[in-house]
């Protein structure tokens, strides 16, 4: 806590209008329109405030009104010296009311200065206004009794409306800080349930995989050792692919391991070994940065389901593919350059089954995906929030 209890500013969530009920809202504005209206009326019985005289108390309270709304906003921002100043406004409007023999109005102003005040400045700056007002209801009030009476009920009505408006943002700071504890519990429960997952994952499918691996090498070497022809080679052939798939399932498996568990390797770094692989070229744009998870998954599956469909579709392609960082958001863009001497089959968005996956993981991402052919070829280009 900065600063002692006669030097401190209410809270924010106090000074602010956060939490009050409408209808309260409602009779505090009927009341100061009241009397607003009681002192601009009374004005009028006073012998200055005729003919061009008449403009002076509406224009005044007007001024009065434009620095009241001012001074919330200083003591939002906890601007000392403006709000005094503009605290300062009231009681010089009061002090003409009063030399022009409007007690009513000067009464209105110089109370409602102090009350003000009260409610939301330090108490030291409060009391200091409250006590440069005293002059001014012993002028207007010559009863001495009167006078205390009023200066007590001013201090009581504007301490109490601070005190209710502590408590009321005490409350809101109690539900902020609940809030954001469960918003932390709720964080960390997922953060537990993905690595209960990621360890599953790895204890069950990267060590099958692994294990698969070990055995079509072994299976691989006994072939190469038999007799040659056509048979030994075609057996050769799919256990080489067969291994080389199941290297390919365990680099995925390690992929979605880091991604659950927060540790994924640049987006840009994962689609250069990607392309590396199939050959491909790639440009990388922008400011690059650290991509949401969400993001950074479906611009990978994206680029990797393309290139799956450039191998099945459209086999020995040129392929490029184009990632840009835009404030915002991130793009990515495939394109082949046709099959040689072949007619791609992937002619038309939404066909096939890994085009719909595409869309699906785009759309829950909150981006879009656009894939049909273009030219001799076929693009898919992603655009997702990042």
């Amino acid at each position: 806590m900065r600063g002692g209890k006669w030097t401190q500013w209410p809270s924010q969530e106090a000074l602010s209008r956060v939490g009050i009920p409408r209808a309260r809202m409602a009779l505090d504005m009927a009341l100061l329109a009241a009397l607003s209206l009681w002192a601009v009326v009374s004005a009028y019985s006073s012998d200055v405030f005729h003919g061009w005289g008449a403009v002076l108390p509406p224009v005044a309270f007007a001024v009065c009104a434009a620095a009241g709304a001012h001074y919330r906003v200083t003591t939002l921002a906890h601007r000392l010296l403006p709000s005094m100043v503009l605290v300062a406004v009231f009681a010089a409007v009061g002090w003409g009311a009063c030399l022009a023999e409007v007690p009513v109005a000067a009464m209105v102003l110089w109370i409602g200065a102090c009350v003000m005040s009260m409610e939301r400045l330090p108490l030291a700056a409060a009391f200091a206004i409250v006590v440069v007002m005293v002059p001014g209801f012993a002028t207007v009030d010559e009863s001495d009794w009167g006078a205390a009476a009023t200066l007590a009920s001013v201090l009581l009505g504007g301490y109490a409306l601070r005190l209710d408006a502590e408590a009321r943002g005490a409350g809101f700071r109690l539900l902020a800080q609940e809030r954001a504890a469960r918003e932390a519990e709720a964080v960390s429960a997922a953060l537990a349930e993905r690595a209960r997952i990621a360890r599953e994952i790895h204890d069950v499918l990267a060590h099958s995989l692994s294990a698969q691996m070990v055995h079509l090498e072994a299976a691989r070497l006994q072939i190469e050792r038999g007799p040659e022809g056509p048979f030994r080679d075609q057996i050769l052939e799919r256990v080489v692919a067969a291994r080389g798939m199941a290297r390919e399932g365990l680099a995925e498996t390690r992929q979605a391991l880091s991604a659950l568990r927060g540790e994924m390797a640049p987006v840009e770094d994962y689609l250069r070994e990607l392309t590396a692989a199939d050959g491909a070229r790639i440009e990388v744009t922008g400011a690059r940065r650290l991509l949401p998870a969400e993001a950074s998954q479906a611009v990978r599956r994206v680029a990797q389901e393309s290139l799956t469909n450039v191998r099945k579709h459209a086999p020995g392609a040129e392929v490029r593919m184009v990632l840009v960082y835009l404030e915002g958001e991130v793009c990515l863009e495939v394109r082949d350059f046709g099959a040689r001497g072949k007619t791609g089959e992937l002619k038309v968005s939404g066909a096939g089954y890994g085009l719909l996956g595409m869309r699906e993981r785009a759309e829950l991402a909150g981006g879009t995906l656009d894939a049909g052919p273009e030219g001799e070829g076929f693009v898919v280009r992603l655009r997702v929030p990042a």
